[in-house]
């Protein structure tokens, strides 16, 4: 079955994706280096630096990964979780800091958060939404989550609104993720998903207008890297 058919259904790019990141847990590191030409960590800090955690607030990092934001976010602020779906990412970020003063860190869905209302002053994810199968649906469970006047900020990939700069980033990803899924799992479709998940996801305007929508008081845009990518940094 082609990639495109995988992701066509919401089944259908939740089974892909379970897959594809318990797949890739252990190079995840790696590949957010190389394809963000060592800037991940720096575009890591200015979203973390939007919010401004204190020492009281409670955090919740979504699609945590290896746990980056989490551990970002536990320099400002005592009590941080960070969630992810994929259990070999949560070993690999409990492995990263086991310490008392470490995040806390847990498997679970982002679409279904194991969380009553209004338990948190900051909900963060990176490169999370663009992967969850129903955007919306993700939308509301952090802003259930959120106490009003709480913030939520998102990092991710996004499509340039320019036609022609869109048309050559998206061969780019495909061109630049074919080559490492080939060389690091012997399946170019490994990071082609990257393109392929770009096709159906907002730009970053519509994003804003999409959180609007769902409920969130105020949206704000930031381009990063000339527009390539962009943090939404929203408040309940």
């Amino acid at each position: 079955m082609s990639l495109k058919r995988r992701l066509s259904t919401p089944e259908g790019k939740k089974a892909y994706v379970r897959s594809l990141f318990a797949t890739i847990a252990d190079r995840y590191d790696l590949i957010t280096v190389v394809l963000s030409y060592g800037l991940d960590w720096r575009w890591k800090l200015r979203l973390v630096d939007l919010v401004h955690p204190d020492a009281n607030a409670r955090s919740l990092d979504l699609a945590t990964g290896t746990g980056d934001i989490a551990f970002l976010l536990r320099r400002g602020c005592a009590h941080v979780i960070g969630l992810d779906v994929t259990q070999r990412m949560v070993e690999l970020a409990r492995a990263k800091g086991s310490g008392a003063g470490s995040p806390a860190f847990l498997v679970g869905d982002m679409m279904t958060l194991p969380f009553a209302d209004a338990q948190f002053d900051v909900v963060t994810t990176g490169y999370g939404l663009r992967n969850v199968p129903e955007l919306t649906v993700a939308l509301d469970e952090m802003l259930r989550v959120l106490k009003t006047g709480g913030q939520a900020v998102s990092l991710d990939f996004t499509r340039p609104s320019n036609p022609i700069v869109r048309t050559v980033y998206l061969w780019y990803l495909w061109a630049v993720g074919s080559a490492l899924g080939w060389v690091l799992h012997g399946d170019p479709d490994t990071y082609r998903y990257i393109p392929a998940s770009l096709r159906g996801y907002p730009g970053a305007d519509a994003m804003a207008a999409v959180m609007k929508v769902r409920g969130f008081r105020t949206v704000t845009s930031y381009p990063v890297m000339g527009g390539l990518m962009a943090i939404h940094h929203a408040v309940k």
